[in-house]
């Protein structure tokens, strides 16, 4: 188990996201320790996300290609999530003034997850809500992770832990917030 550099919970050691704030994780490419920053803290090696061409061999993820937090995360398709070709999904309401382009297992939340600024002062959506997930076979989906008012896919309530499909155009509804699937 690795502790996670941003919340301090302790996730998986094979992690290329902390399953609990979303937040991507970077690898050492000298001693492989997760980390933040430009350096690793304990042997100043360069800190890289995991598939870098600077990343350490005999690391574990040095087969997998992966794109930096902040954007999407398209995974090689060897590992039967994605590849070059994984569509773009947007969640939008233009009122809120939110766009947010997904990343695969990001959490939706108020006080966890890459997309906390949009959601921070509604009061509604729980610390850790929803998450995206991206599977090759199945497209997007989204998961509720036992939100207090729930989740809804065009008005229907969806069941914790159970992942539902999203397809252009439908309604994805966080608590009271919602969101205008946009697939591309």
């Amino acid at each position: 188990m690795i502790i996670c550099p941003t919340c301090k919970e302790e996730i998986d050691d094979d992690s290329r996201y902390c399953d609990q704030c979303g937040q991507a994780l970077l690898y050492c490419n000298q001693c492989g320790r997760v980390g933040i920053g430009r350096r690793c803290t304990y042997c100043g090696g360069l800190m890289v996300p995991p598939g870098s061409e600077t990343q350490h061999a005999g690391d574990s993820f040095a087969s997998v290609g992966y794109a930096t937090y902040g954007s999407l995360r398209q995974e090689d398709s060897r590992h039967g999530t994605g590849g070059g070709n994984m569509p773009v999904l947007t969640l939008a309401n233009d009122n809120l003034n939110i766009r947010i382009v997904a990343m695969n297992g990001a959490i939706i939340g108020r006080r966890k997850g890459p997309y906390t600024h949009f959601f921070e002062k509604q009061a509604y959506v729980s610390g850790v809500h929803a998450q995206l997930m991206y599977n090759a076979q199945t497209g997007w989906g989204v998961v509720d992770k036992h939100s207090s008012n729930g989740t809804k896919l065009n008005q229907r309530q969806i069941q914790p832990d159970v992942e539902m499909t999203l397809n252009n155009g439908d309604i994805l509804t966080i608590a009271n917030v919602n969101l205008q699937v946009i697939i591309r």
